[in-house]
Parts: structure tokens; C-alpha cells; sequence
């Protein structure tokens, strides 16, 4: 314990040798007031998990094969067909000309 007047090593509580021979001091990493040592078991979280994931490396020349149900093939084969279908001026026409009717058609006679 540091007596009145003389300066000791301490921070928070805690005294610090600083003898640079001691193993158990090397050891240690003293950042910011905390002691850490990387030896102790460390429960991994939500967060480190999900940045594991996130931030993983990724090799973008790799093939990425994607495998379809015989449902969503044919969903999928739909949607292109809309996509890739031809659309002339004639189907543009029609479709903005097109009668439209709201409510009871009234019938002729």
C-alpha cells in the first residue's frame, strides 16, 4: 500500500507492480482501466454472432447453385414469360382503349 507522499502504480483499487520480469503481468492487457486476459472463455452473443456472419469473407468467383421446387419453377417460368413477352404498339392501344364499364350494364333492346 502506498503510503502518504509516495507514488505508487494505481489505478481504481488496484496496484500494478511494474516489474517486467513477472509472467502473469505480461499476460495481462491493461486497456482503459480493465484488466483482460485472452486465456478466459468467452461466451459468444447475439451481436458477435451476427457480425461473424455479416462481415464473413466471401469468395464472389464461387458458382451459386440454386435449386427450385417444381411449384416455384413454374412460377418462375411465368414471370419471365410476362417479362420477356413482346409488347407492340397494337397491345398499347388496346390496352388504353379498352371499354370500360362500372356497375349494371344496361341492356338493349
Amino acid at each position: 500500500m502506498a503510503e502518504l507522499g509516495e507514488e505508487k502504480n494505481v489505478f481504481g483499487g488496484v496496484e500494478f507492480e511494474e516489474n517486467n520480469n513477472n509472467v502473469e503481468n505480461a499476460e495481462n492487457i491493461v486497456n482503459a482501466g480493465t484488466i483482460r486476459n485472452d486465456k478466459l472463455p468467452v461466451k459468444t452473443g447475439f451481436w458477435n454472432k451476427f457480425k461473424a456472419f455479416w462481415l464473413q469473407d466471401i469468395d464472389w468467383n464461387k458458382e451459386i447453385k440454386v435449386e427450385l421446387t417444381p411449384y416455384q419453377q413454374k412460377v418462375e417460368d411465368e414471370i419471365n414469360e410476362f417479362l420477356h413477352q413482346e409488347i407492340t404498339w397494337e397491345k398499347v392501344h388496346d390496352f388504353l382503349f379498352q371499354e370500360i364499364s362500372f356497375g349494371k350494364k344496361k341492356e338493349q333492346a
